[in-house]
């Protein structure tokens, strides 16, 4: 048995024209993500389709990802994702019919949703209300603006995701992006939400206060963004972790060959210096996933 589950990772088939290089290449082949993956004791990760246009490069299928995972058994697991938009681009979509669809293929959540829309948007509330219906969970990227940015947008204070929070308590949201784990402290300037706030978390932010809230609320900490939620203050990281352990997943975001996995040496740390239990490892590093999934 590995160490890790990833909670969030991303593949294509082909890596991507070469105008679209992000570091070596634009997007991990399978093959290359396992061999991440093998060296990181990663057993097996979501993989989130690109569908949305604000984030795609080049527009992703769900089937691609169902290929995927169907190629190599118990290393990738499938997300569905579907575009607040589709099938009929009205707040009355019967998204429902493809969500359901998808479940029944084997897809296990649906995300990353990344289009720029308000939270609140009356398509954005359609889609949670049809992901809820099916019984699956969902990773959501947040934004800090409308336009250029590719996200769900919120206004800080995430108003409006504590509304969806409340209105759709049977589904699980894994919350993610620099604009959410900012707010893990109170923020200096509503702008400290654009990037990876590198002040201590001298008071508690509106993300700890949610996730007291509402259990429906879970940490997804890969990417820079969920490591710099806890690296920003050492002390304040170790709490967070014990008060949320059955709430919070590991993640990397690997999205091309070379991206940081900072987080894998920071748990490792805290876990071999005991700064939290092996329980409490354990729990971010893979078992929640495996609840979580069903895995």
């Amino acid at each position: 048995m590995k160490t890790f589950i990833d909670i969030h990772g991303h593949t294509r088939i082909h890596a991507g024209p070469p105008h679209l290089k992000r570091g070596p290449q634009a997007y991990t082949t399978p093959e290359q993500l396992i061999e991440r993956y093998d060296k990181l004791d990663i057993e097996c990760a979501v993989m989130l389709p690109g569908v949305n246009p604000e984030c795609a490069y080049m527009p992703q299928s769900n089937e691609e990802i169902l290929e995927v995972s169907r190629k190599y058994p118990g290393r990738f697991v499938p997300f569905c994702n579907i575009d607040p938009r589709a099938m009929t681009n009205s707040i009355g979509a019967p998204l429902d019919q493809l969500l359901g669809y998808y479940r029944d293929q084997g897809y296990k959540g649906v995300g990353e949703v990344c289009a720029n829309l308000p939270v609140l948007h009356p398509m954005v509330q359609n889609l949670f209300k049809h992901v809820e219906s099916v019984g699956l969970p969902l990773t959501f990227h947040l934004a800090a603006r409308i336009g250029g940015l590719y996200g769900l947008y919120d206004d800080p204070g995430l108003p409006q995701l504590e509304f969806s929070l409340r209105r759709f308590p049977k589904l699980q949201f894994l919350g993610h992006s620099q604009t959410f784990w900012a707010e893990i402290g109170r923020l200096e300037t509503p702008g400290d939400r654009y990037g990876y706030p590198a002040y201590p978390v001298q008071e508690e932010g509106v993300v700890p206060k949610l996730m007291r809230r509402y259990p429906n609320l879970l940490g997804d900490l890969s990417a820079g963004s969920g490591c710099n939620a806890l690296k920003r203050d050492l002390n304040y990281a170790v709490q967070f972790l014990n008060e949320f352990q059955d709430r919070l997943f590991f993640g990397t975001d690997i999205s091309y060959p070379a991206t940081p996995t900072p987080l894998v040496d920071f748990l490792l740390r805290l876990r071999d210096e005991k700064k939290i239990t092996e329980s409490v490892f354990r729990k971010v590093a893979r078992e929640n996933a495996v609840r979580l999934l069903g895995l």
